[in-house]
């Protein structure tokens, strides 16, 4: 793994390129277990993803994602990452980011389904019952999600028009109750927590209305992080520091494969066999939306032979 991660680290880097070069870019993290801690114990590193993936808006460029890996979860690992990047970053409200908003080189939008889900949480600890705080704010929420999914691939003009005529007033409606409901409970509560949370992001969460491009979420850096939740019940830990940078190129260019429609096996392969021997200045020949033409009936064919 870690000489195939060798011989691909160019085109993982060329899809990094690509994706920053995007308007907009989704971003996330998650913790990994890594070997190498003091007396040979396991700690946490962090797997870092970023994606392009302009299609619901109606854009008809490709989508990508690119990983990176950093032995912590400090603040200066994305500035590191995102240094050349000018654009909007959809993300949680993670502190590290912070610094990124600072000169305005990078709009900050928040994701509603971040904020939604500690309201999901109180509602299953509620037993989901109707009719409570939580599930009233859910409820409320649901609207915005509601007309996003009318929404999906109109182009960035259409949403923006819509969005400031069936959901500003939804958020409007939102942000007087969630200001009353939360001055009639405790401050400590659960409840006031997860209202507190919305509340302090709100600029964040709520660009999107004026702003076609952006997302009402950030499900698409969450959609590319499922493989790597796969891959650590199975392999439950990387081997070194050194290990998180040749996890982060194959994961790059699983992710990329996916996104493009193709057998993401099939795609190494393809690849293993010429990189190699391939020009460094024609890398982007080997990118996976470029060949995936050539690779897709290939593997209609083995689908239909399992068939």
């Amino acid at each position: 793994m870690g000489q195939a991660a060798r011989l691909l680290t160019p085109l993982a880097d060329a899809i990094g390129r690509y994706v920053l070069r995007a308007e907009k870019v989704h971003g996330d993290d998650t913790p990994i277990r890594v070997l190498g801690g003091k007396g040979g114990k396991a700690r946490t590193g962090r797997l870092w993803v970023y994606v392009r993936d302009d299609r619901p808006s109606g854009d008809k460029a490709a989508p990508a994602v690119w990983f990176q890996y950093s032995g912590n979860r400090q603040g200066e690992h994305p500035a590191k990452h995102l240094k050349h990047f000018r654009g909007v970053l959809q993300a949680d409200a993670f502190a590290g980011y912070n610094q990124l908003y600072e000169d305005g080189r990078i709009v900050e939008a928040a994701c509603w389904s971040h904020a939604r889900r500690k309201m999901w949480d109180i509602h299953e600890r509620q037993h989901k019952l109707p009719g409570t705080l939580a599930h009233q704010a859910l409820q409320r929420i649901g609207k915005v999600f509601k007309v996003e999914a009318e929404l999906s691939g109109r182009s960035a003009l259409r949403r923006r028009r819509v969005r400031r005529l069936r959901t500003r007033p939804v958020l409007d409606e939102l942000k007087v109750w969630l200001n009353a409901t939360l001055a009639q409970i405790s401050a400590k509560s659960p409840m006031a927590l997860a209202i507190g949370y919305s509340l302090s992001n709100w600029t964040a969460l709520t660009r999107f209305v004026g702003d076609g491009r952006i997302e009402a979420h950030n499900n698409a850096a969450e959609r590319a992080l499922r493989g790597v939740a796969i891959g650590r019940k199975n392999y439950l830990h990387l081997g070194s520091d050194v290990g998180g940078q040749s996890a982060a190129v194959i994961y790059t260019l699983l992710g990329t494969a996916k996104l493009s429609g193709i057998n993401p096996q099939l795609y190494l392969r393809h690849v293993l066999e010429r990189i190699a021997d391939h020009p460094s200045n024609r890398i982007d020949e080997l990118l996976p939306w470029v060949v995936a033409p050539q690779l897709r009936p290939a593997w209609q064919e083995e689908l239909a032979k399992a068939a």
